[in-house]
């Protein structure tokens, strides 16, 4: 008998599917374990003992992939996962991050203004920060933590091939950049012969579908894995928030990013899709809004957080099952971004007469697919 269009397809896919990250030989699983939520210093997060718990089932389900950063719970983070892999080090990759000052978060802190941004005394002192704290000699993969605008890519790329050479960090990547940085850093890199970048975060969920416009297509070109975060766009996709809970959300509150997207109307016709499909396949919603994620072209890795068990065990139940091509549709037509930006709103109306019956390149699907461009002729 075939199998209703409307239900989804089950998989075997799992943790120990590992992936290749970027133009790179590195192993990674297809949900990578955000530990933001590690340490209780934010005043929220959760403690070492649960912490472990989280780490544990992850690393027992064949998970490999862990992120942290230098400033996450004031460095509590890297502390609770260099104790958690010091056993494992050979088994697990390790990425963290550098860019942001951790002591600018903290009033009793001298405030020490190269310890943030991306130049070479920066990621020097931070790495070597990191490092203690994880208790390791060396991390898989080196985030630059955002493109700060300061500091000269040139600068930035040299010194990050230095730390490759050195032994600290085996690759580098790099997070929340926009799409001419990264493709002019990656350029600087491969004509010097320095280590490029090899994965890309950046936020992308059913809300903020942006990556797709310059972000994705440069990271396709550049053959760079795209591990994207806020994946349930800061809680608002869970379906734990209704119009009426959020009405007196204040802007200064813990939930400040929900009330934010409480305010757009499409956000809710958006939830109210992912909540009907979860009901249609017996699924959570945050499961459907990372499962969208992930069948998304260019996606190697996506992030995942957890502070309870049971909130990882509803995360990794996302590789059980594969939306179907109805739903995709549904999911992408009700969160359709209104703006089609310039330049391609323009040069759609040209394409039928350069491109007619010829098809665009695979590397650039999300312009020729997500937006049907060069619809005029079809």
């Amino acid at each position: 008998m075939a199998q209703d269009s409307t239900s989804p397809v089950k998989t075997t896919k799992a943790l120990d599917d590992y992936v290749l990250l970027g133009r790179s030989g590195l192993r990674v699983s297809p949900l990578c374990l955000g530990t933001v939520t590690f340490g209780e210093s934010w005043g929220v997060g959760a403690n070492k003992e649960e912490s472990k718990k989280v780490f544990d089932l992850y690393y027992e389900k064949g998970g490999n992939f862990f992120d942290t950063a230098n400033f996450y719970n004031y460095g509590e983070s890297e502390r609770f996962l260099g104790d958690y892999v010091s056993d494992k080090r050979s088994d697990v990759v390790i990425a963290t991050k550098y860019t942001i000052n951790p002591n600018a978060m903290q009033a009793d802190r001298r405030f020490n203004p190269n310890f943030g941004g991306n130049h070479r005394k920066s990621l020097v002192e931070n790495l070597d920060a990191s490092l203690k704290r994880l208790n390791m000699n060396y991390v898989d993969i080196l985030y630059a933590h955002l493109f700060e605008y300061r500091t000269p890519i040139e600068e930035m790329m040299r010194s990050l091939d230095d730390v490759i050479r050195s032994g600290k960090a085996l690759y580098v990547a790099v997070s929340d950049i926009p799409s001419w940085a990264l493709s002019r850093a990656n350029t600087f890199a491969e004509l010097r012969g320095w280590s490029p970048f090899i994965g890309l975060q950046t936020r992308y969920n059913l809300l903020n579908r942006s990556l797709e416009y310059d972000l994705l297509p440069a990271c396709a070109e550049l053959d760079i894995g795209i591990i994207p975060w806020g994946v349930v766009a800061e809680g608002f996709l869970t379906g734990k928030h209704t119009r009426k809970s959020t009405a007196n959300l204040k802007p200064e509150s813990r939930s400040h990013k929900v009330a934010n997207h409480s305010k757009v109307e499409k956000n809710w016709k958006i939830l109210d899709e992912v909540i009907a499909v979860s009901k249609e396949i017996d699924r959570s919603p945050v499961q459907i809004a990372t499962n969208w994620v992930l069948q998304k072209p260019g996606i190697t890795s996506s992030l995942i957080g957890a502070r309870t068990v049971s909130q990882l065990e509803e995360n990794l139940k996302s590789l059980e099952f594969k939306l179907t091509p109805e739903h995709m549709k549904r999911l992408d037509d009700v969160s359709q971004p209104d703006d089609f930006p310039f330049p391609y709103s323009f040069t759609d109306q040209f394409d039928k007469y350069i491109g007619k019956n010829i098809q665009m390149p695979n590397k650039f699907a999300s312009i020729a697919k997500t937006y049907n461009y060069g619809s005029l002729y079809n």
